[in-house]
Formats: structure tokens, C-alpha cells, sequence
């Protein structure tokens, strides 16, 4: 992964941990079951059902886009 993405810190985390997306004109967040989450630096993609997201990685180990 590190080769493909030219990033030397670019790494796949665990999958138990708090995954939330914002739910746009809602200022509300809505909880994901992602399948595969990817780590560049602070910024995370997560997928869920096929769908790819982009968040942050927070101090608590969750991740918020």
C-alpha cells in the first residue's frame, strides 16, 4: 500500500473503532460499518458498502468525515 500510494506513512488500521460521516444539511452524524479503513497521516478513506469516504482521524482513535 505504502509502494501504490507513494506515502511512506500510509497504513490500514483496525476496524473497531467509532466511524461517523456527516449527514450533509443535517448538522447531524451518521455511524458507519466500514469494511476497510486507510490511514495518510491524519486523513483516513473509509469504505462502507462500496462507497469510499474521507475523514480525519481523531485523537480517540474514531474517525469523523
Amino acid at each position: 500500500m505504502r509502494a501504490l500510494s507513494g506515502d511512506p506513512s500510509a497504513a490500514p488500521l483496525s476496524l473497531d473503532r467509532l466511524v461517523v460521516v456527516e449527514v450533509a444539511g443535517q448538522g447531524d452524524y451518521e455511524p458507519l460499518q466500514p469494511d476497510v479503513i486507510l490511514a495518510f497521516h491524519e486523513l483516513c478513506l473509509v469504505r462502507d458498502d462500496g462507497e469510499w469516504f474521507m475523514g480525519q482521524l481523531d485523537d480517540d482513535g474514531s474517525v469523523s468525515g
